[in-house]
């Protein structure tokens, strides 16, 4: 950020400054309105996002409405721990941004409808993908707001896949594929296997591709399926083949450092890796290549890396300056898209009516159509839950990896496939019967 901003401190967070301070939470605070507003925000993977939001955009927005902003950043594996502390202290953050839905708190946020309408009326409609990551069917409200979305292509070495005479285009490709790219040169494929984000959207990826699901578009429990075993044998085969044990371990940003210092062929992931790789001048990134998400038996279908959901809580303590900046955010949805790179895509898709054109003719791209595939993201990025809405009890099976666990202890042969699916059907089936009584399915 430039000298012309106002005053920019470092503070502990009010009310959670022990955890803060251990999750190396910073804020900045901008203006000095009769208002005030405060918003956390996950540190974003493409850094120039978040100098433009905490820079120029904030303090613009600050000024014209007369409010102090104070903005925290987090980084991504502080978010859960961060906002049980605010929801069990009912004190914190006015807007809370996170990474991946978080519908377990429906009944600590307001319902966010209103903030849809408004966007609505003024943006036109949003994506799908939106608006099943953050409704519930069953209670007709709205757990979070979705302003934008990354979809999680294939990140793959063309260079390697050259060699062998194929592309990752299916599922069976990369398993194939990445077995002889393994056998030739020792370099693995990189899908995690851990308890962290990525995981849970790959090992998603693949389910759904699969045929398999958690949940029906109903939302009935329906994990335990012939589908969901078919994709459980084909990841233990795939970790078999074309892997090694380090996924196992793997953190969110382990698959990025992988592929960035050539210790991989081929990763899921949004394009912080490629974008990383330009900004810093890597003589690899110019081998990284995108994919759309793989075909399986059933179907190609992927998900979106991470997707930004605000939630307002009820006890915030400015709820309508809270709704009224979502809204006015969503208008500077091209500045945020450019910002960011092609980060965030937008989900009022006419506040960035030419997101194809820039795709394909990327400025630092080489090749310079290399984004371009990314144009049809909505055809095959999906929401977690699919073919449903995420609830509260695909946030819980998310959050606390249940499938992850699954494909793991099967792909290692800690447990049998058959065994693995059951399991997981269990852990799900508690999940599900706890929210169903507390009505939020």
């Amino acid at each position: 950020m430039g000298s012309g901003l106002p005053r920019r401190k470092l503070l502990q967070l009010a009310g959670a400054a022990g955890l803060g301070t251990a999750l190396g939470l910073g804020r900045r605070v901008y203006g000095e309105g009769k208002k005030q507003l405060r918003i956390l925000q996950w540190n974003h993977f493409v850094p120039g996002y978040d100098r433009w939001f905490n820079g120029p955009f904030i303090q613009k927005w600050g000024e014209e409405n007369d409010t102090q902003v104070l903005v925290d950043n987090v980084g991504v594996t502080g978010i859960n721990s961060l906002a049980a502390s605010e929801a069990s202290a009912a004190k914190g953050h006015d807007l809370f941004n996170s990474p991946w839905p978080r519908a377990v708190y429906e009944n600590e946020v307001i319902d966010h409808r209103p903030v849809y309408e408004a966007c609505e009326k003024r943006y036109g409609k949003p994506v799908d993908l939106a608006v099943k990551s953050t409704l519930n069917p069953r209670t007709g409200r709205y757990h979070g707001f979705c302003d934008s979305y990354a979809p999680d292509p294939v990140n793959y070495r063309k260079d390697l896949w050259d060699e062998i005479g194929l592309v990752p285009d299916s599922w069976d490709d990369v398993r194939l594929g990445g077995a002889k790219i393994k056998q030739k040169t020792g370099i693995p494929v990189g899908i995690g296997l851990s308890s962290e984000p990525d995981t849970a959207m790959a090992m998603r990826a693949i389910l759904y591709s699969f045929g398999g699901s958690v949940q029906d578009a109903g939302g009935n429990l329906v994990l335990d399926s012939s589908a969901t075993l078919e994709a459980v044998k084909f990841v233990k085969a795939l970790y078999a083949e074309a892997m090694t044990p380090e996924v196992l371990a793997w953190d969110p940003s382990s698959n990025n450092r992988a592929m960035l210092s050539g210790r991989s062929s081929l990763v899921l992931n949004a394009i912080s890796v490629t974008r990383t790789a330009e900004n810093e001048k890597l003589p690899i990134g110019e081998k990284i290549w995108l994919a759309r998400a793989p075909k399986g038996p059933v179907r190609r279908q992927g998900l979106e890396h991470f997707i930004s959901i605000y939630a307002v809580w009820k006890f915030a303590s400015n709820v309508e300056g809270a709704k009224k900046f979502l809204v006015d955010f969503v208008g500077h949805s091209r500045e945020a898209f450019l910002a960011s790179e092609a980060y965030n895509f937008p989900t009022f898709p006419g506040q960035v009516p030419d997101l194809k054109a820039l795709l394909a003719t990327d400025s630092k791209a080489k090749p310079a159509n290399k984004y371009a595939v990314l144009g049809d993201a909505l055809e095959w990025a999906t929401n977690v839950g699919y073919p449903g809405y995420t609830t509260a009890a695909e946030d819980e099976v998310y959050g606390t990896w249940v499938l992850n666990t699954m494909f793991a202890s099967a792909a290692t042969g800690a447990d049998s496939p058959e065994s693995a699916v059951k399991t997981a059907t269990e852990r799900s089936r508690k999940i599900w019967k706890k929210w169903k009584e507390r009505k939020l399915l």
